[in-house]
């Protein structure tokens, strides 16, 4: 049933937001267990992640059906256009969270525990023979010897392949707005394609870590932080890679049009986003 534009679309009741939580919930707890070397954790893990998986197929599914069948009118595609910005903002923070614990850690802690600042010799009354600076694994040594990643090989060209994804959504917009639909499907498959390549190329860059460099989750404070920036946002490239494949099949079934497009709009700030994050990332984790 469509909507006039000056009726307000209110939501019929659904069960995806109940199944979302409980997905969530699973995942967590599982990971939680798993992490904490309990045998069920990861089993636990993966049944949350496919709830999750579930609940995103068929919440979209759901919207999207509503949305051909012509049910949102311009109040709720500003509703939809406002949420996103929300949900981008607390990604912001989210991700501010971990770039302040990685301050924190390097800026303050580090030459804290140095004696630095604080009119005494810290590493001396508390961790005696404690003196290295960042990189670090904290007093003792915590994980063993291990190496940095450096930031001019894998890093630069997963930075290249995320900036070149830019771009390439970008004209695949421009071309949406032209009524280009073929031009649209194929620079969003280029941008699906470079997501997936990076996502190899930082799972090539986490196994090089664990076996060649003996950098770790248990590579004290350096390793926590690395893994908690990186694996996070690797997290988020997945995302927007499988919301990627679902506009570019979207585009290719021809649901766009120039005048309205915004699940097309909603993704491409999100990749922006994922892409200014690594930005970012590859700065004050690889190269400072």
């Amino acid at each position: 049933m469509a909507h006039s534009a000056d009726s307000y679309y209110v939501p019929h009741s659904s069960y995806w937001p109940i199944i979302a939580s409980v997905a969530l919930t699973i995942g967590v707890v599982g990971a939680a267990n798993w992490f904490n070397g309990n045998s069920t954790g990861q089993i636990t893990l993966y049944i949350g992640l496919a709830l999750v998986a579930f609940m995103m197929f068929g919440w979209f599914g759901a919207v999207i059906n509503e949305s051909l069948k012509g049910m949102y009118n311009e109040q709720v595609d500003r509703s939809f256009r406002q949420g996103m910005m929300w949900f981008i903002f607390s990604e912001v923070m989210f991700f501010a969270a971990f770039f302040g614990a990685l301050f924190y850690a390097r800026a303050l802690s580090v030459p804290w525990l140095l004696g630095e600042g604080i009119g005494m010799s810290t590493n001396m009354t508390l961790w005696a023979g404690y003196g290295e600076n960042w990189p670090t694994n904290g007093p003792g040594n915590v994980g063993g010897d291990f190496q940095t990643m450096g930031a001019w090989g894998v890093p630069a060209l997963n930075t290249a392949l995320l900036l070149a994804s830019g771009v390439t959504i970008t004209i695949a917009h421009h071309a949406l707005k032209a009524g280009n639909n073929a031009k649209t499907v194929i620079w969003l498959v280029a941008t699906v394609l470079l997501g997936i390549i990076f996502l190899g190329f930082q799972a090539y860059e986490y196994i090089h870590a664990y076996h060649d460099l003996n950098l770790t989750l248990e590579s004290g404070i350096y390793g926590s932080t690395f893994y908690m920036l990186t694996g996070f946002h690797g997290f988020h490239v997945t995302l927007g890679t499988a919301m990627l494949i679902i506009i570019t099949w979207r585009a290719a079934k021809s649901h766009f049009n120039p005048e309205h497009h915004f699940a097309f709009e909603g993704v491409a700030w999100y990749w922006h986003f994922v892409d200014v994050v690594w930005l970012g990332l590859f700065i004050f984790v690889y190269v400072l």
